[in-house]
């Protein structure tokens, strides 16, 4: 995925069937985030996220995708509502996973009001060496934006859980 350009556009459904289109957020910044029900890294940075979400409601849009193909929907819809967590679309082939080179869950990119990629890597600075989060990369990149700013750290390597491509 190429820093500053324009973000690939997509069209996935919902848990409810209902049709999201990422051009349909152009003119707001949009979190894309390929997300998992089964990974715990998914579920942590669902709770971080929770914590900076409430600041940008109304400014920045969450739109988690779910591209592991052997997870069910009830696996999705379990997992949604245990962590409170309000939209996931369903990437059942993993064509959106393939067309962003996303290759984890969480894996992070930010969409700024153009439609331009300006974030793209892990939630935070965790390693499986250091346990301990330091930096919110993520929430680092979208305060830029809101500031009118660029991130300071456009890209890191993401971790976590591997997208599961196969059944």
């Amino acid at each position: 995925m190429n820093l500053n350009a324009p973000a690939p556009d997509f069209l996935l459904p919902d848990l409810d069937g209902k049709f999201h289109r990422l051009s349909d957020y152009c003119g707001q910044i949009v979190v894309v985030i390929f997300w998992s029900a089964e990974c715990g890294w998914s579920e942590q940075a669902d709770s971080a996220i929770r914590e900076y979400s409430e600041a940008w409601k109304g400014r920045v849009f969450l739109l988690r995708v779910a591209s592991n193909v052997n997870e069910t929907d009830e696996m999705l819809w379990d997992a949604s509502h245990a962590r409170g967590v309000d939209l996931i679309l369903k990437d059942s082939t993993a064509q959106v996973a393939d067309l962003y080179a996303a290759q984890t869950t969480p894996h992070c990119f930010v969409v700024d009001e153009n439609g331009l990629v300006r974030y793209q890597g892990a939630f935070d600075d965790r390693t499986f060496r250091q346990r301990t989060a330091t930096r919110f990369y993520l929430g680092e990149a979208v305060e830029a934006l809101l500031a009118g700013r660029l991130p300071e750290t456009p890209e890191t390597a993401p971790y976590g859980c591997t997208i599961g491509r196969w059944a």
